[in-house]
C-alpha cells in the first residue's frame, strides 16, 4: 500500500490546513494509520496515530488540542486537520502505516509542506 500525502500549502499563524492521506490499496482492520513531520534540519517526529478502525488515538503533546486524525474507512483516506497553526509547526508532513499491531511504523509515499508564517 502507497500512501499519497496533500493539502499541504502556506498560511498564517492561526491557520487551519486539512492533509489527505489517499491510500493506494485497501488498509486492513488490523493496520494503524499516522502521521509523521520532519522540520528543516530535523529529525521525523510522530504527531498522531490511530488504529484503522478509529480507536487508540495519540497525539504528541506539542499538537495535543490543535490537530485532530480521523479517516474515512470507505475513500481509504486518512485527515489531518490542523488548527491554530503556529510557525513550529513548519515541516514536510507524511502518512504512515503500522502493517500489524506493535509492529514497527513506514512512511509508504512523499508528503507534503505546510509552511506556517508569522
Amino acid at each position: 500500500v502507497q500512501l499519497q500525502a496533500s493539502g499541504g500549502g502556506l498560511v498564517q499563524a492561526g491557520g487551519s490546513l486539512r492533509l489527505s492521506c489517499a491510500a493506494s490499496g485497501r488498509i486492513l482492520n488490523s493496520d494503524g494509520v499516522g502521521w509523521f513531520r520532519q522540520a528543516p534540519g530535523k529529525a521525523y517526529e510522530f504527531i498522531a496515530r490511530m488504529a484503522w478502525t478509529g480507536d487508540t488515538i495519540w497525539y504528541t503533546d506539542s499538537v495535543k488540542g490543535r490537530f485532530a486524525i480521523s479517516t474515512d474507512n470507505a475513500k481509504n483516506t486518512v485527515y489531518l486537520q490542523m488548527n491554530r497553526l503556529k510557525p513550529e509547526d513548519t515541516a514536510i508532513y507524511y502518512c504512515s502505516l503500522q502493517s500489524r499491531p506493535g509492529g514497527a511504523w513506514h512512511i509508504r509515499g512523499p508528503g507534503t509542506q505546510v509552511t506556517v508564517s508569522s
